[in-house]
């Protein structure tokens, strides 16, 4: 499916006059980083549109109208100013009307239409189009005030410039699928082959950015994350929302934070509370798997969260079928695949076949790569294939490579030289993922190789995860790897 435009963005101009002099507007802002994300996931520079002149003039305004066919998908910047604008509406209105002829506002699983809510207005006051749809906000509510504040001004700070660059990114990746779906001839009915669905239930404003990054995380390695729409706020329409979009999941994730959360109309409970009990309804009835997460070091004022976090401690039904885990988030990300995709048992596992080449992942950091060498070389003329990561400035098709290196290796090695503890603590959580990414055989060996220089830390590492091997202070000995190699021959069912 072909079009002259990849991605129109409508907006309203008021919305795209920059609060500060000097600086770009808002839109224009977001239309040139999306050109360039985009095109580093693409791998070719995108055909965005957008109309930086003033309406007015009824001929130009037609003239828009009429290319709207020729459009793949349309941005919408919401606002309050956008939602009173009727060429605003009548833009998406049409833009709707002319998808019907070029395969409709759905492809597969993927709207055509992408919200982006550069300021919060009420639900019920969206265009009628774009209620279906959940939005990318671009806002942050301030926990002082209560008020909003709009993401990316310079005004505001680093830490609200990491946020729209976060924000953008999850939006210039959701965009790429699309076009690249689009771009599938004959594919473009075929909804996207996942491996699997999870429930990511809806939280209290203060883990919002948590669960984005959970939800981040879970999507880039190939799930679907529900619920993919906004849950209504009324009792019953609530409860049969999430029943439904229960139904399709195999695990369901509940982040609880210090908030209560939002109460629907006619209930008494918060969509927290009731997404769980839902789901522990699921759970009782045919096994459906929890996973519920509390920051470590939680601290809770509400009285209501605190006899939640009683519940949830105590009660028998809770741990009937539910992990409660009290831990870092990146170590919550490790057991959600480790639970999608468990570990292949090794009573289970048949033997591994010896390879003509065996692969080993040498994993180390770009400070050590030159350090690894002799590692690398020793290797190779063992008859290995060894492999590096790739250090490259962009940093998804770095990040890909690493993925699919962790996948399709038979052993893995970790060079802990000038990197710190953190970093190797960090890649041996993204090894504990590879069951979820796709990886199916167990590996024949997983060693860690403590590098110079020494300092009190790395005498003092241990681990059950991998084989430590220690450098003597002389430098590299292929002596080290000695019991890497003997775990290898082992698990290939013969001696060195």
């Amino acid at each position: 499916m072909d079009f002259e435009q990849d991605l129109l963005i409508s907006y309203a101009h008021l919305d795209d006059q920059a609060l500060v002099e000097g600086d770009a507007g808002w839109v224009s802002r977001l239309h040139r980083l999306l050109e360039i994300r985009v095109g580093q996931l693409l791998g070719e520079k995108p055909r965005i549109w957008r109309d930086p002149k003033l309406q007015g003039n009824d001929f130009f305004a037609d003239a828009i109208l009429e290319r709207l066919p020729g459009v793949g998908a349309l941005v919408s910047v919401l606002s309050p100013r956008y939602v009173k604008s009727e060429w605003c509406n009548r833009e998406l209105t049409e833009f709707c009307r002319a998808s019907q002829k070029s395969g409709g506002v759905r492809i597969a699983d993927k709207s055509r239409i992408f919200k982006v809510v550069k300021t919060p207005v009420p639900a019920e006051r969206h265009p009628e189009e774009m209620q279906p749809f959940l939005g990318y906000e671009f806002y942050v509510v301030d926990p002082q005030s209560g008020r909003p504040r709009e993401l990316a001004q310079s005004s505001y700070g680093q830490e609200a410039e990491q946020a729209f660059l976060a924000k953008l990114d999850d939006l210039a990746y959701d965009i790429t699928k699309l076009l690249e779906l689009m771009r599938q001839s004959g594919e473009s009915d075929k909804p996207e082959v996942r491996r699997g669905t999870v429930y990511l239930a809806e939280t209290s404003f203060d883990l919002r950015d948590e669960r984005e990054a959970v939800k981040r995380d879970l999507i880039r390695n190939g799930y679907e994350v529900l619920p993919d729409q906004p849950l209504p706020l009324v009792t019953g329409d609530f409860a049969a929302t999430v029943r439904a979009q229960l139904a399709r999941c195999t695990l369901s994730i509940h982040l609880v934070g210090k908030n209560y959360g939002v109460v629907p109309e006619g209930e008494t409970r918060s969509i927290v509370v009731l997404q769980h009990e839902i789901a522990a309804e699921r759970s009782a009835a045919d096994g459906l798997s929890r996973l519920i997460w509390l920051p470590p070091g939680l601290v809770v004022e509400d009285e209501r969260q605190r006899e939640l976090l009683g519940y949830l401690h105590t009660a028998p039904s809770v741990h009937a079928g539910a992990e409660l885990l009290e831990v870092p988030l990146e170590d919550l990300k490790t057991l959600i695949y480790l639970q999608l995709a468990p570990p292949v048992s090794a009573k289970k596992a048949a033997p591994a076949a010896r390879k003509e080449i065996s692969r080993v992942y040498l994993v180390c950091d770009q400070p050590d790569v030159e350090a690894a060498r002799p590692l690398e070389d020793f290797l190779f003329d063992q008859g290995f294939e060894v492999t590096l990561p790739l250090f490259d400035d962009d940093e998804a098709q770095a990040r890909l490579d690493h993925e699919e290196s962790l996948c399709g290796c038979d052993a893995v090695l970790f060079f802990y030289g000038e990197a710190g503890e953190p970093w190797l603590r960090r890649k041996l959580r993204e090894l504990q993922k590879s069951a979820g990414l796709g990886r199916e055989k167990p590996l024949l060996a997983r060693g860690i190789y403590i590098g110079n220089p020494l300092n009190p830390q790395k005498e003092r590492f241990r681990t059950l995860e991998a084989t430590v091997l220690r450098e003597p202070a002389d430098g590299f000995s292929s002596d080290v790897l000695a019991p890497f190699l003997a775990e290898i021959a082992q698990a290939q069912g013969q001696g060195l």
